[in-house]
């Protein structure tokens, strides 16, 4: 059978490799002239940057689709653990390191924070059961079918109801258990890892940083955007077809069953289409609004403005992650949910790769990858914003620090929701699709597959189970098995 996947994302290229693994003849079709979405990578000069997802977790994900075609993942893809997850900085001095290990992150929250650390390894603990009850049912598999609900983990998971805390806020969760205002925040700040407002979305959402104090966060030789590279090379070895500066225009149906894609004004043929683009795009412009669906009225997710600047000198007191919080957390979140505004004092997050991976910038230099979070678009005044929030920026990290950046800035790329939204079909500009600010996200994100339009299916990070790499990983899984069930 003929697939077709519109779009070279991460999914997309996962559930290209997933089914030609399982026989099907698969061709991937992308608007650009390479692969990757938003997990690509560019050069200024003699700096390397990773232009989207900074974020490794769950590598074994992706050394599950060389298993499936009994390759050795080590052969290649190769990547480390770090030791630390995250620096944080605050405005009144307060430093802390985020340790990996988890007896060295316990100790360093007693000594920091004078927080009992049984307080926050029981919190911890039940984050890892959220996670265990709910991983077979919410991420592996369609939440759309009745067999997905029909099994031992379902029964489980309703015999556990109460520990979801769906009925309390995240912040609140957080503000109950953790009781010290630092921990709340940090913990707090896990709600944007799905572009979310930890004072919405649900206390079920304790479970995302499971993701990373429970696997680990991880650095792959060469930069993130191996990631895309290495699963590129993996499905050409395999016989996957891709055709770049290919756009789609439309999705050609017939007797509401998917039939054909126009590319490039050319009609290809196929039994099976796959959108990995932006669900409201896939929609608005490649059904030509044909149909519509429930899920296209949620809330979009928040966005991201983002400076690369090659940065003279080298800074010890930085690691490959790090944050700069704001002294306002809930009024940062107003700003971008209710005004639709970049608060005027932003959380900061700067990556810096060339801190595990030395070639990335010159000898001397620094790789700052540097964001804040944003509003999705509505046509704001983005380059009045974007000379606004630099200023803010600079200031910031120089208080903090207490060194100078603004005049070591010697290259600089400054990529807005508006270049989001151009460069990835993204709408609006969100990063995630729909926000998780609504108890029931997780059923309100739109279906991996629809019942009104036979043969089409979606994947990526718009749709579900969500946002971010490991995320979208698994809805390439949810895919290709409910292809192969059909």
């Amino acid at each position: 059978m003929r697939v077709s996947i519109i779009g070279s994302g991460v999914s997309g290229i996962c559930a290209a490799i997933r089914l030609k693994s399982k026989g099907f003849d698969v061709a991937v079709y992308e608007k650009n002239k390479m692969p990757g979405g938003k997990l690509n990578t560019f050069k200024l000069d003699g700096f390397r940057f990773d232009a989207g997802p900074s974020l490794f977790t769950m590598p074994q994900l992706v050394d599950e689709l060389f298993e499936l075609n009994n390759l050795n993942p080590r052969d290649y893809f190769t990547y480390k653990k770090k030791k630390i997850h995250c620096k944080y900085f605050w405005d009144d001095k307060t430093k802390f390191t985020a340790y990996s290990n988890r007896k060295k992150f316990l100790k360093e929250v007693k000594n920091k924070f004078k927080v009992d650390e049984s307080t926050v390894n029981n919190y911890l603990k039940k984050a890892k059961i959220k996670y265990d009850l709910t991983e077979k049912i919410f991420l592996r598999k369609s939440l759309h079918k009745l067999s997905s609900f029909l099994n031992i983990e379902t029964i489980k998971a309703l015999f556990n109801l109460n520990i979801f805390q769906i009925n309390k806020t995240l912040n609140e969760v957080n503000s109950d258990e953790l009781k010290n205002k630092y921990l709340i925040q940090i913990f707090n700040r896990y709600a944007t890892y799905n572009g979310s407002s930890p004072y919405k979305t649900p206390g079920m959402m304790t479970l995302i940083q499971h993701l990373e104090n429970h696997f680990g966060t991880f650095v792959p030789e060469g930069g993130m955007y191996e990631i895309t590279n290495t699963l590129f090379n993996l499905a050409k070895q395999i016989g996957v077809k891709f055709y770049f500066e290919c756009n789609v225009d439309e999705i050609i149906l017939e007797k509401k069953a998917a039939k054909k894609i126009k590319v490039n004004n050319n009609l290809i043929e196929s039994d099976i289409i796959i959108s990995n683009v932006d669900i409201n795009y896939t929609y608005k412009k490649l059904l030509k609004q044909k149909f519509n669906h429930k899920s296209l009225k949620n809330e979009s997710s928040s966005s991201a403005l983002i400076f690369y600047w090659g940065i003279k000198g080298t800074y010890d007191k930085l690691d490959l992650h790090n944050i700069f919080f704001s002294s306002n957390y809930k009024e940062e979140f107003d700003s971008i949910f209710e005004k639709k505004q970049i608060f005027d004092d932003p959380t900061v997050y700067v990556n810096i790769s060339c801190k595990d991976i030395s070639s990335d910038a010159p000898k001397g230099s620094e790789n700052w990858f540097v964001m804040i979070n944003s509003p999705y678009n509505i046509n704001q005044n983005w380059d009045r914003q974007i000379q606004i929030s630099r200023k803010q920026i600079i200031n910031k990290l120089e208080k903090i620090l207490g060194i100078e950046i603004g005049k070591n800035i010697i290259k600089e790329k400054v990529y807005s929701p508006i270049d989001l939204e151009s460069n990835t079909n993204s709408f609006n500009g969100s990063l995630y699709g729909s926000s998780s600010n609504n108890i029931m996200s997780s059923f309100m994100r739109h279906p991996n597959f629809t019942k009104r339009i036979k043969n089409l299916f979606f994947c990526g990070g718009s749709v579900h189970p969500g946002g971010g790499i490991p995320l979208a990983i698994l809805s390439s899984k949810i895919v290709s098995d409910l292809i192969e069930s059909k």
